[in-house]
């Protein structure tokens, strides 16, 4: 009995993208999730930062269990973002999984420093930035283990 409450509780992910068309197609790959999915989408990293902190208008929102963060991103970049998560107490357990069209040695060894849980590149294709989004959902979501405690 515990066990089905337990996989009926939705999943609140976090998508952190500028990027109207990779909303879209996120959102239409989460679609076919076997898990019950919430997506919440902000488009830069002021508005992330206020959402993760439950701050404002994101005050009755709940905890996101992990976040899609783009890099680029206006007002607040996603290395901003990505340090700012991973310096606070009450964030930094949250997975953070870099979603990005950067290939960039440097960006990725930057996120790997600030403590990003992984790097993924966008793919240009259709049909594998679905298939992308559909493996970090189901890894992240059914594979991996995560703590249970809040943050």
């Amino acid at each position: 009995m515990m066990q089905q409450d337990i996989a009926v509780k939705p999943v609140d992910i976090l998508l952190v993208e500028d990027n109207p068309g990779d909303v879209r197609l996120t959102q239409e790959a989460l679609k076919d999730a076997k898990l019950k999915i919430n997506l919440h989408v902000v488009n830069d990293g002021v508005e992330a930062m206020a959402f993760l902190r439950r701050e404002g208008k994101y005050a009755e929102k709940p905890p996101a269990d992990l976040v899609l963060l783009d890099l680029n991103l206006p007002r607040k970049d996603g290395r901003q973002v990505l340090a700012e998560i991973k310096g606070d107490c009450d964030l930094r357990r949250t997975p953070v999984v870099i979603v990005t069209t950067s290939k960039a040695e440097e960006d990725i060894v930057k996120t790997y420093d600030l403590h990003a849980n992984c790097y993924v590149t966008k793919p240009l294709d259709l049909d594998q930035f679905i298939m992308m989004v559909q493996s970090i959902s189901h890894f992240w979501l059914t594979i991996v283990k995560l703590p249970t405690d809040g943050r």
